[in-house]
């Protein structure tokens, strides 16, 4: 036995059978069914993603403007409806833990941990090294050219942004000037419930929600379209027969109303025409003609037509000699 145990060629066996059984485990592990799976769904996940890539293009149809829209519509559009399911729940997931990063974690504490902790390595290294071994270990780990990013990249990064921008701004002004009626409802029922929520609720809470309700309403309509589109037509129909009815009252009452309002404004026409004839007609108005009489200027006595003053004369010359004598 101590001559097996001491024997270099039966450890050797033992460690290459070992090995054989270590690698066998591993072959049928990953030749398994749920190795062969995962294969599968990397394969399935990695393809989604290149078609959501690939689905950034300008959108044929322009904005009511006639200008052309940014390929941010077209991959936003194809990342909500699912079209590409594992690629879509990995964009939601991903935005909700930022979300739950950003209001459990201090990113920015750790943000300046971190960095203080690799400075004061590098900095122990290389002065240890230095030191010790007379060549800092930093500087051994230094790359022989400094990494830089190539122009092309910073372009084609700035030109994404660039359109990322212009995405939210050009989608800000169609739904304030309701080239989407839907569309611009819904942003004013949200804005509307917002103004309440934000009362009680925080904004991460805000924003957890947000995010769900962009993500699941899409798939909820899709999966259940038929359902919901004839709802929608029920619901459109009911609209638009008590559109009409309004229509129609509003029109017979404002016939009546032009019917009455014509004949208030003849009746109050004729009226003001017969006032201004009453007016013209009037004494006041009309000069006054010579009174009529049956009397004739024979049935009055003549007017004397010798002077006074000569009578009077007359008469003095008479009275004269009286006294005379």
């Amino acid at each position: 036995m101590a001559d097996s145990a001491t024997d270099p060629a039966a450890n050797g066996s033992s460690v290459e059978t070992l090995k054989g059984n270590a690698q066998a485990a591993y072959n049928q592990i990953a030749s398994g069914p749920v190795a062969q799976n995962v294969k599968d769904q990397s394969a399935k996940t990695s393809a989604e993603f290149s078609n959501l890539a690939n689905s950034r293009q300008t959108p044929s149809q322009p904005a009511a403007t006639g200008q052309p829209l940014t390929h941010y519509h077209s991959f936003f559009s194809e990342l909500l409806s699912w079209n590409n399911p594992r690629a879509s729940a990995i964009a939601y997931v991903t935005i909700v833990s930022l979300i739950f990063v950003a209001r459990y974690l201090d990113v920015v504490r750790y943000a300046f941990k971190l960095t203080w902790m690799t400075l004061g390595i590098t900095v122990l290294a290389e002065g240890a090294g230095k030191a010790i071994l007379g060549n800092g270990l930093t500087t051994q780990l230094r790359p022989r050219k400094y990494y830089t990013v190539p122009r092309e990249t910073l372009d084609s990064l700035i030109g994404d942004v660039h359109e990322l921008i212009n995405f939210f701004v050009i989608e800000s002004q169609r739904v304030l000037f309701a080239e989407n009626v839907t569309a611009s409802a819904v942003a004013a029922v949200g804005a509307f419930l917002s103004y309440y929520l934000v009362k009680i609720v925080p904004y991460w809470g805000l924003a957890l929600i947000a995010t769900t309700l962009v993500f699941f309403v899409p798939l909820i309509y899709t999966t259940n379209q038929e359902l919901i589109d004839h709802y929608l037509n029920e619901a459109s129909d009911l609209v638009n027969s008590q559109t009409e009815q309004l229509r129609q009252v509003a029109s017979r009452h404002t016939s009546q109303a032009t019917e009455i309002t014509k004949q208030y404004m003849g009746d109050y026409t004729a009226k003001a025409q017969q006032m201004l004839r009453g007016r013209s007609a009037s004494p006041e108005a009309t000069p006054k003609s010579a009174p009529q009489t049956s009397l004739k200027d024979s049935d009055f006595p003549q007017a004397p037509k010798e002077d006074l003053k000569s009578k009077e004369e007359s008469a003095k010359g008479e009275e004269e000699p009286l006294i005379a004598a």
